[in-house]
């Protein structure tokens, strides 16, 4: 695909330098990209052809952890924060398809994404998908608008899927996770997952991201990944890499491990 073929948006989206949505959404083979994401997600395929299979197995990750919630935990409402640019099994299509009246508010701040909105913004008759464009770093903010669609008196599944490694400092990834479940109720869960410093390869790759001119993505321990959930009851198998989260029968044998670990909790 020729950049004249991608898509048009505002000035406002920066198409010099690679953004992780972009790269992302080139492994998963969508078309909301540009030449230069593509060259930044090629780097890192050259070191770690892996990641491809990754972003695959997050989004089979989500659709597992949406239907459970939906159809095992009787939850109604998702607050998904740093949605990306809109594929296919996004949050409200997996939860509506099990109850469609569930609610679900996307949180991004990303130009691009906010162009694709409306994409997002399809709902069933029953349920409720709304778009708030905000920033991680800012809970409070996130909460306060996302009151507007959702009833935070109500339990509310707190998605954090790959935006944590987005935050440099680990202390401050706890607290923004911290602060978000503490406006949520009890019986609410939380739902992440980040890359882990678990291979060197993937190491290197994203190193080699970095110095292509994208936003740095950083790498948890396994351990740290499980700090997010301190005072939250686990749901069974716990943090674990994340094809192995309550994986969907298959003939071909068991899921493949992963550098991307997650789990699902709930607040208690």
């Amino acid at each position: 695909m020729s950049d004249d073929d991608a898509p048009q948006v505002s000035g406002a989206i920066d198409t010099s330098v690679p953004h992780s949505a972009r790269v992302w959404n080139y492994w998963v083979g969508g078309k909301d990209n540009y030449e230069v994401d593509r060259a930044a997600g090629d780097e890192v395929l050259s070191v770690y052809p892996q990641q491809a299979e990754k972003a695959r197995a997050c989004r089979a990750f989500l659709i597992r952890t949406v239907r459970w919630l939906a159809a095992e935990a009787g939850i109604r409402q998702f607050l998904d924060v740093g949605t990306g640019l809109p594929t296919e099994n996004n949050t409200h299509e997996v939860a509506q398809r099990v109850a469609p009246d569930a609610r679900i508010v996307y949180v991004d701040n990303d130009p691009m994404v906010l162009t694709h909105a409306r994409a997002l913004l399809t709902s069933t008759p029953e349920g409720v998908t709304t778009y708030l464009d905000a920033d991680v770093h800012d809970p409070g903010s996130i909460l306060a608008q996302a009151a507007g669609t959702l009833d935070l008196d109500r339990p509310v599944a707190l998605m954090l899927l790959g935006i944590l490694g987005h935050v440099e400092d680990h202390t401050t990834a706890r607290t923004i996770v911290r602060d978000l479940l503490a406006g949520l109720p009890p019986g609410s869960y939380l739902v992440e997952y980040d890359g882990t410093s678990t291979s060197p390869e993937y190491v290197e790759a994203l190193r080699r991201y970095a110095d292509a001119g994208g936003v740095p993505y950083n790498l948890r321990t396994p351990d740290q990944i499980r700090a997010y959930y301190e005072g939250l009851d686990l749901v069974p198998p716990g943090v674990v890499p994340i094809p192995t989260w309550r994986p969907d029968p298959t003939p071909f044998g068991g899921p493949r491990d992963v550098d991307q670990w997650g789990g699902v909790g709930r607040k208690p």
